[in-house]
Parts: C-alpha cells; structure tokens; sequence
C-alpha cells in the first residue's frame, strides 16, 4: 500500500512523514526513499521492543540499537547523557542518524539527543503511540523535563523522515489509546470542527481500531500540525495554539510528579480547563462547550485530582514556559475550529475552572 506523504518545511529542510499500515515491514525501504544514510542508531525502550522488536530486528538487521526506559520520568538529562555516551562508544560521526522509535518520551528525550550529539546529527522519528503519531513526532520539538517544569530544557530540531505505521497501535494499552485521543481531541477544537465531528460519530470504531479510520485520524492530525508548523516553526506567534490545554495540562502532571497522569489525560483536564474559561467569557457556546466535555467524557474516566493543591497547580503553571514577560499565557476556544490567546486570565478565573475538573481549595 502507498503511503500518505505529508511534506513539513522547516528552516532546515523539508521533511516527509509518511503514513500507511506495514510501513514497520518496510523500514529499510522506507528509510532509503527518505535518503537516509547507511550509519544508523536506533533508540527504543523494553515496551516496544517487547511488542515490536523482532519485527524491527527483521527490517533493519544490521542496525544498532540503545534501549532506554520510557514515561515521563525517564525524560531527563541522564536519559540524553547515556544515548550520548552509546554513541560515542559506537564511534557515531557527523554522518549517522539516530532513530527514535516509542512513544512521545522517546521522541523527545532521543531527539534532544540527536540535536545535541556533535552539535547536531539527522533524526528520524518512528512514532509508536497515538499520540506521539498525532502530535510529538511532528514539529522538531525535542526536549527534557526539568525537576522544576515539563519541557524546560530542549531544541527545535526537525527530523529528516517520519514514518508513522497505524497497525503497530494495536498493540496499544486502551489507556494509551485515548491518551493519544485528547490530542485528536485538540486539533479539532483548535482548527477543524470536520476532525472533531468524525471523532464523535466514529469513536466506537477508533476504538475497534479500524485501519481505515485510524489512518484518517493520523493524517489529519498531522496535516493540521504542518499548516501550523509551517506557519510559525519556533512557536513565536500562531503556533502557540498547539498550547490549548498544556497550560493547565502541563502543571498538572508537574503536581503528579509525572507519574500518575499520561500526557494526554494531563491535556484532557487543560482543555477542560481552558474550555470553562472560555465558555465564562462568552468565547465558546455553551452547545459547543457541552459536546467538548461530553466528547472527553465518552472517552473514559480520567484519573482523579481532587486531592491536589491549587496553591501548588497555580505556582507549577508561573513556572511553565507559556510565561513570557511575567504574563501567563492561555489558548482558548474561540468557538470549534478556532481559537485566541489571550494573558489577562486570572487566579480566580483560573480557580473557578480548576474546581470543574474537581481541584479543591
């Protein structure tokens, strides 16, 4: 089957992802089309290797590789440090390409890797979670949490290739699943109703994993992504709009001490979130606010927060790198399939839309 190509621009070249069920079988043609070079790395975690290695190991039989842990607590400096340090040993030049295969943790850790080892080598992202297909494979974000904030420490450094192979989500724990689904779930409210109306009617068949349906998710997620990416590949205006709930989002799995949220219940709750404010405001219609939370209701229960400190969501969220100038700034709908970014929000709007999700204090 020919795969969906999706062409990015970035400042350093323009790179394609490609999208069809088998691509995995087919990496090292793949990876050929794509003009990767012979000298190649790859990085994965135990997870997909579990599910995936032997598959790998067929396609891409005389390839190296690292595996390194995967979740948000593995998304550290030690992690970078020993990709760095695998490399060296391997006696890696200017010239190699490191593959990240994983989910968004791989990803981002590895990337940063990549961007960093010799001030810069190629990457390819092979993503292997939803989200991670939708959303953090795209863009050139790499990066590393800091003890103090999410995604504190990192670059833009785009991949030379993106290979996003549907049928490896089979495999995928149904949490993961709907993990990946909130930031479906994102890309409509920020810029297609057509994407969010297709995820409602046709939820129980993502669900069921259906080839044809999961596809058409993926590449309209990352059509989505390119537009914006294209747009504004540093995040210096419009792409902020890729924010819409990773304010609240991102302080929230920082409170969690990244262990009891998945990034994308994290942006679940943030959209919730910001769709209270924005409702509030007169922004989002109150039909279009109820389909939203009815949409991350019909998803399945998120885990609870009723126990945290608001005192302490407001100060993770002055700490996150959506303060510019002193000022917090926060993506709200402005109705489905658009969106204003606005840094007048205040504590007590803030508090009030915190205790809809069920914060207390």
């Amino acid at each position: 089957m020919q795969p969906t190509r999706i062409d990015v621009p970035s400042s350093a070249h323009t790179y394609p992802v490609f999208v069809a069920h088998g691509l995995i079988e087919q990496l090292s043609r793949w990876l050929s089309k794509a003009g990767i070079g012979d000298q190649r790395f790859l990085v994965s975690s135990p997870t997909v290797w579990r599910r995936h290695g032997e598959t790998i190991s067929a396609a891409l039989p005389a390839v190296e590789h690292l595996l390194v842990r995967d979740g948000e607590r593995s998304k550290t400096l030690r992690t970078v440090e020993r990709v760095h340090e695998w490399l060296i040993r391997a006696g890696a030049d200017r010239q190699a390409t490191i593959i990240a295969m994983g989910g968004g943790v791989i990803g981002d850790s590895v990337g940063f890797a990549a961007a960093t080892y010799l001030r810069g080598v190629d990457l390819v992202q092979i993503p292997t979670t939803l989200l991670a297909q939708v959303d953090s494979s795209v863009g050139g974000k790499v990066g590393v949490n800091h003890p103090l904030g999410k995604n504190l420490v990192g670059a833009f450094h785009a991949p030379v290739a993106v290979i996003a192979d549907p049928r490896v989500l089979d495999t995928l724990p149904r949490r993961e699943l709907r993990a990946g689904l909130y930031e479906v779930v994102k890309y409509g409210v920020i810029a297609s109703r057509t994407l969010l109306d297709r995820l409602v009617a046709d939820l129980p068949r993502v669900f069921a994993r259906e080839p044809a349906v999961m596809a058409e998710i993926v590449v309209a997620s990352c059509r989505i992504k390119a537009d914006v990416v294209a747009a504004d590949e540093r995040e210096a205006g419009h792409r902020r709009v890729l924010n819409f709930g990773h304010t609240a989002g991102h302080a929230l799995e920082a409170a969690t001490h990244y262990r009891r949220l998945r990034h994308g219940e994290a942006v679940a709750y943030g959209m919730l979130v910001a769709a209270q404010i924005g409702a509030s405001r007169g922004l989002l219609a109150k039909d279009d606010h109820t389909a939203l939370t009815d949409l991350i209701a019909r998803m399945g229960q998120l885990p609870p927060v009723a126990d945290l400190s608001m005192a302490e969501l407001l100060t993770a969220m002055r700490r996150d790198k959506k303060m510019v100038a002193g000022r917090l700034h926060f993506v709200l709908p402005h109705g489905v399939g658009d969106t204003v970014i606005v840094d007048d929000v205040t504590k007590t709007e803030i508090r009030r839309a915190l205790r809809t999700i069920g914060v207390r204090g």
